[in-house]
């Protein structure tokens, strides 16, 4: 009989904290990525993705240096939040392979327009493109 995959939402539930000071932000950023860093093998696994966990903990770090120069504590303990919960997620199965590929895939550098370009082309907001959808 084989085991399956339990769902233990409170097992890596965290109480939510604000960091005192840089230093403080800093070391939880960095264990908030090691412990994304060591999930990326059984995130592959659990997900059944075609991809390796090189490539996984390469996206991974991509996502992290987009916000390499963020300095406001505030800013970056909204961060932190945002990735503890996404990594419970993951972790407990809450999401579907696409919400994974959603992760590996490059984002999208959209050039800069004006007010008067966006205008022009007849739309004042920015087009909403879902994350896995690979366009």
């Amino acid at each position: 009989m084989a085991s399956a995959q339990v769902t233990i939402p409170a097992r890596l539930a965290q109480v939510t904290r604000a960091s005192k000071n840089a230093a403080d932000a800093r070391t939880r950023v960095i264990q908030m990525y090691r412990d994304w860093y060591r999930a990326a093998p059984e995130v592959v696994n659990q997900y059944a993705l075609d991809v390796s966990p090189m490539q996984l903990r390469h996206a991974i770090r991509m996502r992290f240096e987009a916000n390499r120069n963020v300095t406001d504590v505030r800013a970056i303990d909204v961060l932190l939040l945002k990735s503890r919960q996404d990594f419970q997620e993951t972790l407990n199965m809450w999401k579907q392979p696409d919400h994974i590929y959603g992760i590996l895939l490059k984002p999208k550098e959209r050039p800069s327009r004006t007010f008067l370009q966006k205008f022009y082309e007849g739309r004042d907001e920015e087009a909403v493109i879902p994350a896995a959808s690979g366009i």
